[in-house]
């Protein structure tokens, strides 16, 4: 009799085999099953993995039954089709692939205890998927006449993986490098020119550069003449202190330069790294010069960990991760969050401003005569993560004077788990783009409590930075759901944003920031809608370097431009409307081919003066990709339709250039619109191939409303970006993929949608499963689910409710106990105690005694929805 938790992590029997994870990253776990066996099974290495398996860096060890690998031998697939014997994982002996694998394993005796030690390849058609260079990102001058490619690495090394790291109140610090960890970084720059007619220079690369150097935070001087960027350097990563250096290039010949150098001056990246306050001035974060080693941690604590409510206080707080233990955390959060800011020029002058403090962030003003600084210091909390800290908000002169507070706000602690509750106080003070020095912020007046009824719920104010001692801030708007954003545009002219999560109802408002009384409703909508999605304004850049609506003149006025999706039944099919705020009328003046290609608008082009953009000189970029084409960008003139293209990236993995991609649209059993992606192999013919095996991996959402959950999301002629953790990789083995196939959970006007999530959840696995098997691309016992996070969660709950569907499953990363986050999980905001049927009926937990297919659960190290959560 196999126990509840063994079927779980069963394993069936393989001669050898083997699982390469990467190690406690917890969100891109990279799975690649390698088997050295020839079983006539394509999908036998997904389903089952050899007699006795461990994670070499420290998981806890899963064992295999040799019940359930009998049991799977009965229901393997035949066929004579070419893609059969091309799904199978299994390498011929004395190929590269087995090589490869003896090389870079430990070989395994065969006994019951033998364990699987070290790191294997995939195979090599997914080895080169992984390993090909990502395309470039790309990044605008200010004057949009450069752009610049930054060149991405694909997959870091294990080391990298490896580095220690701290986790600390929410955050994941690397504290070698005094930043967060597993940050993302550029390999090299190259900065081309585009020129007049419209195409693009041959680029020059960064010169100057360490070998081997980890490029990050990248971006131009307001006046577009420098790049500033972070560097870490490997080689000084065994330096007792951070390496990351702050760096300057010159954009006309490339070369760069060390601003600010390691050992002496090192940045401090947990938080805020710098930002340009002129053209030639930067306010940087860097560890305080006085900073000595890391706190010790005391062989025996201060005292008893005690937490303790002497205030009686409800407190309803959602699970959070990473969060500070004991007081010998709270030092090293102090200790590595810490930093001195400095004023920097670019010939190399500093000045200290300031005492070190945990600043989270300092925002010079559009017109740089002021800093908008915040800090959050102690006491703290345990239960909480630091964006819940007593946090103070002051407002300097240039110099680092301290010239006044804006506010000060204690510890978070009582914030509602409701949707749209929010902290007490001031919040989201910011500067207006609309002012050289003017900041604008919003206040609950529902004491940041959703459940309370009361109007206005939020209210928008504006002052200016050099308010005067008895004047009192203008009120902009006041708000009856919950604030959602606003875009600055002239004294006239601004939108507000508001929203309530449980309606699904967002509000766009036109405002008139120097006359309250004038505002206007222009979107009413559901969010769930997309087909009456009017699209977002874009915005321009302005001589102080911010940005704000972009106005376009015309003989009968001003317009501005909104840039949508364009979701139809067909799918998306993005636009450009000019849209008139007074009429509610919109011209489309753009629109993406829909027959082969999917383009969209990226940036607008013609913003280099400071004003509003006259019609006829208006340009666009446009990123145009196709289902076999990578994207490429070109620039588009809209008065004479003058198209030229800009890039020619070579498609990432062109052994997979020809896969075939197409839109299914099906019909659960109680009539809710479903759709998915079928992804097939190259030169796959149904008819001559016969079935493939089939993996489906899928995300399930909630909806308020089934019409909408039905409406077409995403576009038959999207390119298929392949990353290293995506389910497209099966497909150069041979596989069928069905991408994201919608599993809509639907609660209609009172209803809670999770009162019916298994019910849903299964009718809609049925529905796809039955689609796949109509098409004869698959058919029983072909076909497994996976997903990663909440995906994870669901496929647990279908292999325990709906086991006819599938041969196996694939967890990465996901929750299975609902009652580990009591006081709500996803988009659920009741607490256990308000629907305690419904968190024990979604809980696979629960169900686990009947899970008897093979499930394969996938976790990091570190991840916090370790499977010992599961136990």
């Amino acid at each position: 009799m196999v126990s509840t938790i063994a079927s779980l992590s069963c394993i069936s029997s393989l001669p050898r085999c083997s699982l390469l994870l990467r190690p406690r990253s917890l969100c891109n776990n990279f799975f690649v099953f390698h088997a050295s066996s020839s079983s006539p099974s394509p999908f036998s290495a997904v389903s089952t993995l050899g007699r006795s398996l461990s994670f070499g860096f420290g998981c806890q060890r899963l064992r295999s039954f040799g019940a359930i690998g009998r049991r799977l031998d009965r229901n393997r697939m035949t066929g004579g089709g070419r893609f059969h014997a091309l799904a199978c994982l299994a390498p011929v002996e004395g190929s590269a692939d087995a090589a490869l694998g003896a090389e870079n394993s430990t070989k395994m005796a065969g006994g019951e205890d033998d364990e699987f030690l070290g790191y294997r390849l995939p195979p090599k058609e997914i080895k080169e998927i992984v390993d090909a260079p990502p395309i470039p990102a790309l990044s605008l001058s200010p004057k949009r006449d450069k752009i610049l490619f930054l060149h991405r690495p694909s997959l870091p090394p294990l080391s990298e993986l490896a580095r220690q790291e701290l986790k600390l109140a929410g955050l994941r610090i690397d504290p070698e490098c005094n930043t967060l960890s597993r940050m993302s970084s550029y390999t090299g720059i190259s900065i081309h020119t585009l020129l007049e007619e419209g195409t693009l220079r041959e680029g020059k690369s960064i010169m100057g550069l360490p070998d081997d150097a980890k490029i990050s935070s990248v971006s131009w001087s307001p006046d577009g003449r420098y790049l500033a960027f972070s560097i870490c350097e490997p080689e000084k990563c065994d330096l007792p202190r951070s390496t990351l250096g702050l760096w300057i290039a010159d954009v006309e010949n490339g070369q760069a330069r060390e601003l600010l150098a390691p050992p002496k001056f090192s940045l401090n990246k947990i938080f805020n790294s710098y930002s340009w306050i002129d053209d030639s001035t930067l306010v940087v974060s860097v560890i305080p010069s006085a900073r000595g080693l890391p706190p010790k941690k005391p062989v025996i604590p201060f005292s008893p960990k005690i937490l303790s409510n002497e205030h009686q206080q409800v407190q309803q707080n959602a699970t959070y991760q990473d969060l500070l233990k004991n007081m010998h955390d709270e030092d090293l959060f102090d200790y590595y969050a810490t930093a001195q800011l400095l004023l920097v020029t670019l010939d190399g002058e500093t000045k200290v401003i300031g005492p070190p403090a945990i600043y989270t962030s300092v925002d010079p003003s559009p017109d740089g005569r002021f800093l908008l600084v915040s800090s959050i210091h102690r006491p703290y909390s345990y239960i909480l993560p630091w964006n819940r800290f007593p946090k103070k908000v002051h407002l300097w002169k240039r110099t680092g004077e301290f010239y006044k507070e804006l506010c000060s706000l204690p510890l978070a602690e009582n914030i509602p788990i409701a949707f749209n509750s929010c902290r007490k106080g001031p919040r989201s003070i910011n500067w207006r783009a609309d002012k050289p020095s003017s900041l604008y912020w919003v206040e609950a007046q529902d004491e940041g409590d959703a459940r309370v009824n009361v109007s206005p719920r939020d209210i928008i104010y504006t002052a200016p930075a050099e308010l005067q001692a008895g004047e009192e801030p203008n009120v902009v708007h006041k708000l009856d759901l919950r604030y959602g954003g606003v875009l600055w545009g002239t004294e006239a002219l601004a939108l507000v944003y508001e929203s309530w999560y449980k309606t699904r109802r967002i509000r766009t408002w036109r405002i008139s920031p120097e006359n309250p009384e004038e505002v206007q409703i222009l979107f009413d909508r559901s969010t769930e809608d997309v087909y009456s999605d009017p699209g977002s304004p874009m915005l321009r850049r302005t001589s102080l370097g911010t940005y704000v609506l972009a106005q376009i003149k015309l003989s009968n006025g001003k317009k501005l431009l909104l840039n949508g999706k364009g979701a139809t039944p067909e799918g998306y099919v993005p636009f450009l409307d000019l849209f008139d705020i007074n009429t509610g009328e919109t011209e489309r003046i753009w629109q993406s081919d829909k027959e082969k290609y999917y383009e969209k608008v990226v940036s607008l082009m013609s913003d280099q003066e400071d004003d509003d953009l006259p019609y006829d000189k208006l340009k666009i970029l446009v990123s145009k990709e196709s289902q076999i084409e990578p994207p490429q960008y070109f620039l588009w003139s809209l008065i004479d339709k003058r198209v030229t293209k800009i890039t020619d990236f070579p498609h990432p993995y062109p052994q997979l250039a020809h896969i075939q991609k197409e839109i299914l649209r099906y019909t659960r059993s109680d009539e809710v619109q479903l759709t998915a992606t079928l992804y097939l192999p190259p030169g796959y013919e149904p008819k001559r191939d016969g079935p493939l095996p089939t993996l489906i991996w899928a995300y399930p959402r909630e909806f308020k409303n089934k019409d909408n959950a039905g409406q077409m999301r995403g576009s038959p002629n999207q390119f298929p970006g392949i990353g290293s953790t995506s389910p497209l990789l099966w497909l150069a083995r041979g596989f069928a993929i069905l991408e994201g196939p919608t599993m809509p959970i639907i609660g209609e006007g009172e209803a809670e949608a999770n009162d019916r999530y298994v019910e849903q959840l299964v009718a809609s696995a049925e529905a796809a499963v039955n689609e796949i098997m109509r098409r004869g691309v698959s058919r029983e016992n072909q076909i497994a689910v996976g997903g990663h996070s909440y995906g994870a969660f669901m496929t647990a709950n279908l292999l325990a409710h709906a086991p006819h569907l599938f041969c196996c499953g694939i967890a990465r990363a996901g929750a299975y106990n609902r009652t580990l986050t009591p006081f709500g999980f996803q988009s659920e905001d009741r607490t256990f105690w308000d629907a305690p049927k419904t968190y024990m009926d979604m809980s696979p937990f629960v169900v686990a005694n009947k899970i008897k297919k093979p499930l394969l659960l996938i976790h990091g190290e570190e991840d916090n929805n370790s499977v010992r959560a599961f136990l």
